[in-house]
């Protein structure tokens, strides 16, 4: 599978953005370097991680994620193939982008990746309370040291992100280039088509999470049924949900015409919008990759887009086949 410029960065990424969200609580160390050697053995380099990753397991105090990350190249000696993102802002006790928390947390995730950089670095959330100026001034110090390559912001409305790229450009300093927020089949409210307008325009990239909608989409989770996940309990708000179960028969419909699994359309339609190269998803044992993959693989057609456009409120994506893709592709 080719990789495809990420924005108007010099990185070059895999249309899988791996999530190393269960790495350290879904996932144990033996089976979080299973699944990477297997994203690895197909061509995968972008991996997706946080400081917080994973905070809120019993136990835990963040950081696991990074540290299996950076064991495994370690281990792997392939530190140079991989594309490496994390984030700051969101872990328990440090979640603030005040500038002295940016500088001790970034040296923690370095340590914990066992590298010298970070190729993406995003501010995991706003800080309402941290001098935009005083941010941006932090991260372009982290870019001209080298310890940081490209910066990203998740989370973010588009007002607070339009107010940081311009504090940015007036000062010259570096400047966003990757947006990180929820957005799938049946949650969009994070990515409005303003917001979707806005990066076409500064030929930004959107890198989406929950693009399966915590497993929804997967099939898996219907009414009545029992699923063995770690993560059941967050698709309750769309099984009892009668308009999210009637997109999901959309999905189902257009994944046994190419017979194929209802994970790979929901990830193809994402991939369809000309603003999304990559999308993050996340897998707890290799098994689980092959569905992933396959929707980074999957091109569905204009009627097909349409029919997944018009199958939830606040349609109509502008959408576009991605071989008519451009921008941030």
């Amino acid at each position: 599978m080719d990789l495809i410029p990420l924005a108007d960065t010099d990185l070059r990424v895999h249309p899988l953005n791996l999530g190393g969200n269960p790495f350290g609580w879904g996932a144990d160390r033996e089976q979080s370097f299973a699944v990477l050697d297997a994203y690895a053995a197909t061509g995968g380099n972008f991996i997706d991680t946080a400081d917080m990753y994973s905070c809120w397991v019993e136990g835990n105090s963040g950081g696991e994620s990074e540290s299996i990350i950076g064991e495994w190249m370690a281990e792997r000696g392939n530190r140079d193939d991989m594309v490496i993102a994390t984030k700051v802002g969101m872990l328990e006790g440090r979640a603030t982008l005040d500038p002295a928390n940016i500088r001790a947390c970034v040296e923690d995730s370095l340590r914990r990746l066992r590298t010298d950089r970070i190729d993406l670095y995003y501010a995991h959330q706003d800080d309402p309370d941290a001098d935009q100026t005083a941010v941006a001034e932090t991260f372009d110090a982290l870019v001209r040291e080298g310890k940081v390559r490209h910066l990203g912001a998740s989370n973010f409305s588009l007002d607070r992100l339009r107010s940081a790229q311009e504090i940015a450009r007036a000062n010259g300093l570096a400047e966003y280039r990757v947006i990180q927020n929820r957005f799938n089949l049946v949650s969009r409210d994070d990515y409005p088509r303003e917001y979707e307008e806005h990066l076409r325009a500064d030929r930004m990239a959107l890198l989406p999470f929950a693009s399966l909608a915590g497993g929804f989409l997967t099939g898996k989770h219907i009414p009545g049924a029992k699923v063995d996940s770690v993560r059941g309990g967050a698709v309750a708000k769309y099984v009892d949900d009668q308009q999210a179960v009637n997109a999901l028969g959309v999905l189902q419909s257009i994944a046994c015409d190419h017979v194929t699994k209802t994970t790979a359309v929901a990830l193809a339609w994402l991939l369809a919008h000309n603003t999304i190269p990559s999308v993050i998803a996340s897998a707890r044992v290799p098994e689980q990759l092959g569905d992933l993959l396959a929707g980074a693989d999957l091109t569905l057609s204009p009627e097909e887009i349409e029919r997944l456009d018009a199958a939830w409120p606040d349609a109509g994506r502008a959408a576009a086949p991605r071989e008519q893709k451009d921008g941030a592709r």
